[in-house]
Parts: C-alpha cells; sequence; structure tokens
C-alpha cells in the first residue's frame, strides 16, 4: 500500500475519532444543560453549600432579686479533621498538655479519617490561643511536607453556677449536649432552651465564596427565669443543714422556707450538696431534691392536723382534760408515748406540747375516720404539689376503705400515710396563714430577650380551717417551744414562735420493714404576725433522732437571720399561753374566779 494511502487512512481514523468525541461532547453537553440541567444545579448546589449551626445562649436562672444563680457563657469546643492531620504522635504531645488531657487520649481523637472530631469541649479562649501558637512554632520548625493542620475551633455556649453548690440540687445542671438533666434546668428546658440559628453559604471548600447567595437564621436566645428563692436565705439554711449532715452522719438533711401568705418558697437547702459545673463527677444519689422528691411518714408534726380538725369541729377545746397514761390499746395494738410516765391530766394543749400520742389518738376517737381523713386531704396531703420539678411524687393517704383497725388511731399521730417535706412545710404554712392555704410555688417570673418580664400566674389558695381556730391552735403550737414542750431549742429571744416536733420511724422499702428515724421541727415566726414558715428534715440521723434538738437550733438560727435580713420588727403581743395540766388549769380557774370577785367588789 502506498504512503499515500496510509496517510489517508490515519486522517480519515483521526476525523472519525474527533467526530465522534465531538457528538459524546454535544450529547453530553445537551445532558447537562438541557435533559438533567435541574439535576446537576441541584448537585452542584449541594457540593457548593456548607451549613453552620449558631449556637443559641441559655436563659438565665435567677433569685427573687436578680441574682445570677445559673448562666451561659461563651466558650470554645476544639475540634479536628483528622484527615488533614499530620504527625498526630506529634500533635497529641503538642496539644494534651494545653487542654489538661492525656497524650494517649488527645491522640485516639486524631487519628482515622472523620473530617469532624470533637477533641476538647468548653476550653477556654487562652487555651485555644495557646494551640495555635504551639502548632504554629511546630510547624515554623520543619518541613512543609510534615505540617501539622487540622485543629480548628468552634464557638458555643457552657452553663455556669457561679454560686457553685448554692442550690445545686434546685437548679440541676445541663448535660453535654444542651439540655437540663435535673432541676430547674430539666422541669423549665422548654422555656430556658433557645432556637439555634443556621447560616446557609456557598464555599468552594474553604471560606465563604465573596457576593455568593448566604442565608442567614439568627439563633432565638432562651427566656431567663426568675425563682422566689432569697439567695441569702438560701445560703443561711444550707450553712445550717450542712453542719446538721456532717454532725449526725445523715444521709441528707433538707431546709425549706416559705412566706405563708404568698406561697413563695424562700429557700429550698440540701445538704449533702453538690457543685453542678463538675456533676459528671458527682454520685447519682446527691442530685435528688430531698424536700420535693423523698417521701416519708411525718410523725408528731402531723398531730397539728389532728388537733386543727378536732378544734374546727369543735369535738375539743385548747384547754380540755384528757387523762393520759403512757400506752393505750386499739384494735388489738399496743401504742406507747416516747417515754414511760405516770397518768397524766393533760388539757389539748398539753397534749400537743408534750407531744403525747396516747392524748391524740384520745382526741382523734372523738371523731370519725372519715372527718380526719378530709382534713388532710384538704391540708394536701395524698395531693402532688406541682413545683413543676422532676419526679415530684403525691405521697401515700390511703382511702378510709382501706384503712385496718390500727390505721386510725395511727393516722391521728402521724404515721400510716407520707408527705413529702414541702406538704408538711404547706401544712404549717397554712396554720400561720390564718387557715387559708396558698400552693407553694418556685417560679416568680419570666423575661425574654427583649428583658420584658411577665409574672407567674398566681397560686391557687383554699381555705381549711377558720381564722380562729387557726389563731386558737397557733398559741397551743406556742407551748412547744416554751418550758415544758419538746422544742425549747427552737426558741428565738424577743419573737413569739409556734411549731411542732417530729420523730418517726422510717419505712425501708429494701426491706419491707422500719429501720431509721426522720426527725425533723417545722414551725413559724413571728407567731402572732407570721411572716416565715420552715422545716427541717433529717434523714436516717446516727445517734440522737429527736426533732426537737436536732431541727430546733437550725430553725432558731436560721429564722434569726431571716428576721434580721427582713428588718421584722420584735413581737409586740404578749404571749399568754393555754394551761398544760389540770394543775395550771386549776391555777387559771382560780385566778379568774379571784378577778371577778374583785371586780363585783
Amino acid at each position: 500500500m502506498s504512503p499515500l494511502r496510509v496517510a489517508q487512512g490515519r486522517l480519515r481514523a483521526a476525523l472519525l475519532i474527533i467526530a465522534l468525541l465531538f457528538v459524546t461532547f454535544f450529547l453530553r453537553l445537551i445532558d447537562v444543560q438541557a435533559v438533567n440541567a435541574q439535576e446537576y444545579a441541584e448537585r452542584a448546589t449541594r457540593e457548593l453549600t456548607r451549613t453552620a449551626t449558631l449556637p443559641a445562649p441559655r436563659g438565665e436562672i435567677t433569685d427573687r432579686n436578680g441574682n445570677v444563680l445559673a448562666r451561659s457563657i461563651e466558650s470554645i469546643d476544639l475540634v479536628v479533621d483528622q484527615t488533614l492531620i499530620n504527625r498526630p504522635d506529634r500533635a497529641a504531645e503538642i496539644v494534651a498538655p494545653i487542654i489538661g488531657e492525656s497524650i494517649s487520649y488527645v491522640k485516639s481523637r486524631l487519628v482515622g479519617t472523620r473530617k469532624f472530631v470533637y477533641v476538647a469541649r468548653d476550653i477556654t479562649p487562652a487555651q485555644w490561643k495557646s494551640v495555635k501558637a504551639a502548632i504554629a512554632n511546630e510547624n515554623g520548625q520543619g518541613k512543609l511536607s510534615e505540617r501539622i493542620g487540622g485543629f480548628f475551633s468552634e464557638r458555643g455556649f457552657q452553663r455556669d453556677y457561679p454560686e457553685k453548690y448554692l442550690a445545686a440540687s434546685l437548679l440541676g445542671f445541663v448535660n453535654s449536649a444542651g439540655v437540663g438533666g435535673g432541676g430547674m434546668e430539666a422541669s423549665l428546658n422548654h422555656v430556658l432552651a433557645g432556637t439555634d440559628g443556621v447560616f446557609t453559604y456557598e464555599s468552594g471548600g474553604g471560606p465563604s465564596i465573596p457576593s455568593s447567595r448566604q442565608v442567614l437564621v439568627p439563633p432565638q436566645p432562651g427566656k431567663s427565669v426568675r425563682l422566689t428563692i432569697d439567695r441569702d436565705l438560701q445560703w443561711a439554711a444550707e450553712d445550717a443543714i450542712t453542719a446538721l449532715a456532717k454532725q449526725t452522719k445523715a444521709s441528707s438533711v433538707s431546709a425549706v422556707i416559705m412566706d405563708p401568705a404568698t406561697g413563695e418558697i424562700l429557700a429550698l437547702a440540701t445538704a449533702p450538696g453538690f457543685d453542678p459545673n463538675n456533676f459528671s463527677q458527682t454520685k447519682a444519689s446527691l442530685l435528688k431534691i430531698p424536700s420535693v422528691q423523698d417521701v416519708y411518714e411525718p410523725g408528731s408534726t402531723g398531730k397539728v392536723m389532728t388537733m386543727a380538725a378536732a378544734l374546727e369541729e369543735k369535738v375539743v377545746t385548747p384547754t380540755t382534760l384528757f387523762k393520759t397514761p403512757d400506752k393505750i390499746k386499739r384494735a388489738g395494738k399496743t401504742f406507747n408515748d416516747h417515754d414511760k410516765h405516770p397518768v397524766w391530766k393533760l388539757t389539748a394543749t398539753g397534749v400537743l406540747a408534750k407531744s403525747s400520742n396516747v392524748g391524740t389518738i384520745k382526741i382523734s376517737e372523738r371523731m370519725s375516720e372519715n372527718t380526719l381523713y378530709s382534713y388532710l386531704r384538704n391540708f394536701g396531703i395524698g395531693e402532688r404539689v406541682k413545683l413543676g420539678l422532676p419526679a415530684e411524687p403525691a405521697g401515700i393517704l390511703n382511702p378510709v376503705e382501706k384503712w385496718s383497725g390500727s390505721t386510725f388511731p395511727t393516722v391521728s399521730f402521724g404515721q400510716s400515710y407520707s408527705v413529702t417535706a414541702i406538704q408538711a412545710t404547706s401544712v404549717f404554712a397554712t396554720i400561720a396563714n390564718s387557715g387559708l392555704r396558698v400552693t407553694p410555688t418556685l417560679v416568680a417570673g419570666t423575661s425574654d430577650s427583649s428583658g420584658h418580664y411577665t409574672s407567674a400566674p398566681r397560686p391557687e389558695s383554699r381555705r381549711v380551717i377558720s381564722q380562729d381556730v387557726a389563731k386558737e391552735l397557733s398559741v397551743m403550737m406556742e407551748s412547744v417551744v416554751q418550758e415544758g414542750g419538746t422544742a425549747v431549742r427552737a426558741a428565738i429571744p424577743g419573737y413569739r414562735v409556734a411549731g411542732k416536733t417530729g420523730t418517726a420511724q422510717r419505712y425501708d422499702s429494701n426491706c419491707g420493714c422500719y429501720r431509721g428515724y426522720t426527725a425533723s421541727f417545722i414551725g413559724f415566726a413571728p407567731a402572732d404576725k407570721p411572716r416565715f414558715a420552715m422545716s427541717v428534715t433529717v434523714q436516717n440521723p446516727v445517734g440522737i433522732h429527736w426533732g426537737g434538738y436536732l431541727g430546733g437550733p437550725v430553725f432558731k438560727s436560721v429564722i434569726s437571720y431571716a428576721l434580721k435580713s427582713y428588718r421584722v420588727p420584735p413581737t409586740g403581743q404578749e404571749f399568754i399561753p393555754f394551761p398544760l395540766d389540770k394543775r395550771g388549769l386549776d391555777t387559771l380557774n382560780k385566778e379568774a374566779k379571784v378577778a371577778t370577785a374583785s371586780a363585783k367588789r
């Protein structure tokens, strides 16, 4: 074959190949620009588009005076793109000391093929600056191919509790996902949590492309919550019960302070406590709120409800006499007073002051079972307080149909039913508030990001006993802290104090038996014009377990501080006690006769 023919053949083959390439290119162009144009445009947009989350700050939690108890502060997370990490061993050696982690841990976060991995959360700006400087210094000394890269920062928010241990169990904590994990943080998560923003932009794999389309949805901060808590009273209560918890080696000690007129909880303290800034290192048992979540049989503090019912039903008066031996038998069971004693001739006031189980049983027997049950229900027993905190129980108060023959006498002196410390405090606050029960409340209101404040709805109220009966009962309760009563250690010089002690066997569900004690004191002051109601509840104390001995001094200390802090003037009205026994009653009657005879002359 001639060279010309060979050249012509090669030319034709080349032209055919070019024609085929042109047709292929043309068909591909039609496919991209016409047939599948929409699909390719969307794919290009997806590949170029980047989306960044703009974290929203969580709302603050403050006390009633605006003191910050929980807040969100800006923080930095250290992240890496593992595909860009050179020399992970050396990188880990550099970074680990700066962020306070082990070299092995940091290396485990650097090795792999993931493009986004957290190395450390909530580091300080100074730490991030040190990381950048240390890596830059290392890179400046080595070869270009060995330079360490792949470290980035991501800005966010860290939950901070500036008062540390103060009100920790009440406040709760926020977990690593930014969700409330206990206390008010959990129950009000839907209020406190904001809505994260979104920043969508076009990028060629680096920063935002200039003049490209950008979409910004700004973050919406969460609302701030103002509590009814008074920070200073909370501190005073926690300081006192922490010392008591150490002294008694109790499993828990709680204190609740309420304003009887408004139902506002001014302090809700727990010991032992924890630091919510380091909640991950805290025992799970310390994260509970005993005053809200623990149920227990109240013991003798429950006797005030039996007495209130008897006075309201007019089956007794404060001076009605009762022969009171140290034991009594009912439904085949023997009930005892705390100590052995001869037969006392006590007034109803004396029964309360001496905390006699036998005398209280005799008083209760002047009413029906249904009557006593109805008063306990009206005082809020067996009814959830609905403070909004997690795992709030209703307590236990079985209906009368389920009572055995021995239940009625047992209920009369505070056992065979269970309460929380909040419920028990509310009972005394009701008496202090002239018989009007105001539902306890913890939230005063909320504020949005612009500072607009919205008050919480007013709590519900209901009358439980009359004003006259509440006043009589208050005077009777004052005898508890007088000489001859069970809580002389709770008396406050210059102020009238009313209260009641409680020492009850504690039911242990692990063994299905009674084991250990609950010791408590609940009172209010000034008794003639109540401003504060307070409970002190000690669970499983080691050694002495009398409510007046353990709780009385704490009440005295904290309420003395509260009276001074709120500038409550000393009591103005003289305390005129009811007689405690027959001898006192006879003396009173004799003095009355003398006064009457003198007036006639």
